[in-house]
């Protein structure tokens, strides 16, 4: 007949830095493991969702939206700020308004035609969303809008594909921009 050590024991000879026996090892990989296992099983089941991911959704923005004039919104889901505004030019176009820097809100600066992140001087074109300057890697995400007769409404991202050369992926150039050259 053989003793088994009490739980304490076990806890003890951890704490103190012993050797863990062969059991106790096979225990906690096997703890581990499960919790890898559980942990991949919520995010390929959709669990984990990602901030955005309601693309699909069709929101009201607003009734009209004057020319030289921006609203804030949330798109799509309610923890998902966005901008829309009328150019000059009467086009009509929206934004998320989260720098793909670091997250800061992203301001319209009208009279520069530029959307600007003040946290690190990032600037956006007011048009394509694309960087002009500063260190935002990425432009940023376009919301597509739709002018109905009952109002303006958000209906989902607009994605555009990449340009590939040569099955490989062009780099697409940064626009120029007077703030281009600026630090």
């Amino acid at each position: 007949m053989t003793a088994t050590r009490p739980p304490e024991s076990r806890q003890k000879r951890l704490k103190e830095g012993g050797l863990i026996s062969r059991r106790d090892y096979l225990r906690m990989l096997v703890i581990a493991s499960g919790g890898l296992l559980a942990a991949t099983a919520g995010l390929a089941s959709g669990v984990f969702r990602r901030h955005g991911a309601e693309s699909g959704t069709v929101k009201r923005v607003a009734a009209s939206i004057d020319r030289n004039q921006m609203l804030t919104f949330s798109y799509p889901g309610d923890d998902d700020p966005a901008i829309a505004m009328r150019l000059d030019d009467g086009e009509l176009v929206a934004f998320s308004s989260v720098c793909t820097h670091l997250s800061c809100a992203v301001l319209w600066r009208r009279e520069e035609q530029v959307l600007e992140c003040p946290c690190h001087k990032g600037f956006f074109s007011e048009r394509s969303g694309a960087v002009l300057a500063g260190p935002p890697p990425r432009p940023l995400p376009r919301i597509r809008l739709e002018e109905r007769p009952d109002g303006i409404y958000a209906a989902g991202p607009e994605v555009k594909r990449s340009r590939a050369i040569n099955g490989k992926l062009a780099e697409r150039p940064r626009e120029q921009h007077r703030y281009r050259n600026e630090t």
